[in-house]
């Protein structure tokens, strides 16, 4: 699949508020033809590395407040297992419902925290499309030096997250049976349509997977082959996946 149609099916998938926070390749391809035809080419290259810049910007400011809140929303979901832990529940029956609410909780946080990775992931992938393609195009050499930049952007650096995301996995395989985990995400796949974390989580890996592993055209400028974590909440997702595995 072409990356233009793959990001397009990802934004229609994911959360309905991270919709515009994608980048912009369509309009981007567009102007990259538009410049490949004019005469006024030292401005028209301005004006694509103004957009480009402004793509930036915008996913900076975007991946640094969700992963503000993950942050707050993580120290929070470990008070509240402590809290359980610690306290003496009036009834087991109390006790149970409120793991149950903070199992899903924390699965729903985990969704969350893989659909931002996979965001620094596509975005970063169509970055280094649409230079290879203005290179391509107009024989200039902007990608070397423009990706070096991009290298550096808070929205490419997730290992904070990735962290979180692997204390999450192993919270949940230390507190919870992996049967109850894989219930609830088989109700999931049933209650959850359209908008639903678990399978917007579900395409995300699939399509970190499919960019990550995937392309004929591995070069220097593409992000290193994937390999999920062998965990017992990601072989349930796998297991319960409405979505085939690439």
């Amino acid at each position: 699949m072409k990356f233009g149609k793959r990001l397009k099916q990802h934004v229609e998938e994911t959360l309905p508020g991270w919709r515009d926070m994608y980048l912009n390749y369509k309009d981007l391809k567009k102007l990259v033809r538009l410049i490949s035809s004019s005469l006024e080419y030292g401005k028209s290259e301005a004006e694509f590395v103004y957009l480009l810049n402004n793509e930036i910007d915008k996913f900076n400011m975007f991946f640094m407040e969700q992963e503000e809140d993950f942050i707050i929303r993580h120290k929070e979901l470990q008070q509240r297992i402590k809290r359980v832990n610690e306290s003496e529940p009036s009834s087991q029956e109390e006790y149970e419902e409120e793991m149950s609410r903070i199992r899903k909780d924390i699965v729903d946080f985990h969704g969350e925290m893989v659909l931002l990775v996979n965001y620094s992931n596509i975005n970063y992938t169509g970055m280094a499309k649409i230079l290879k393609k203005y290179d391509k195009r107009t024989g200039g050499l902007l990608r070397l030096a423009f990706i070096q930049k991009v290298l550096e952007q808070p929205f490419f650096t997730t290992e904070l997250v990735s962290k979180l995301v692997k204390e999450c996995e192993t919270t949940i395989d230390e507190l919870f049976p992996t049967a109850m985990v894989a219930v609830e995400l088989k109700d999931a796949t049933i209650t959850m349509v359209g908008e639903g974390i678990f399978r917007n989580t579900v395409a995300a890996l699939m399509t970190m997977k499919e960019i990550r592993n995937g392309s004929s055209t591995q070069s220097h400028f593409s992000l290193p082959a994937l390999s999920l974590p062998d965990t017992e909440l990601i072989r349930s997702f796998q297991l319960n996946s409405p979505i085939p595995s690439i």
